[in-house]
């Protein structure tokens, strides 16, 4: 049985899975450090996701067109923006509690 040489990834693979633990690394940032800056940087991260996770996607749940549609991967875009803006609104309560 031959062997075949391993095949290189591409990669965009690496790029999409780097971008994909910054946007875990800053949800987990988010929830146990609320900070107008770190909700900020999630919500860039998540945008930036919807973009960046091509080579990842997954299924397509709904499709808008024949090239385009929502994928598995695009929901955590959608959780993304949700836990920065409740960061967001936590850290609006916090400072206007300390006042």
């Amino acid at each position: 049985m031959p062997v075949q040489p391993l095949q290189p990834v591409d990669p965009s693979v690496f790029h999409a899975l780097v971008l994909l633990n910054l946007v875990f690394v800053t949800g987990a940032w988010c929830l146990a450090r609320p900070s107008y800056r770190a909700a900020a940087v999630l919500a860039f991260l998540s945008v930036a996701w919807l973009f960046g996770n091509g080579p990842i996607e997954g299924r397509i749940l709904v499709t808008v067109t024949v090239d385009h549609g929502f994928t598995e991967s695009d929901i955590l875009s959608i959780i993304g923006v949700v836990i920065a803006a409740i960061t967001y609104a936590r850290t609006r309560e916090r400072r206007r509690y300390e006042e």
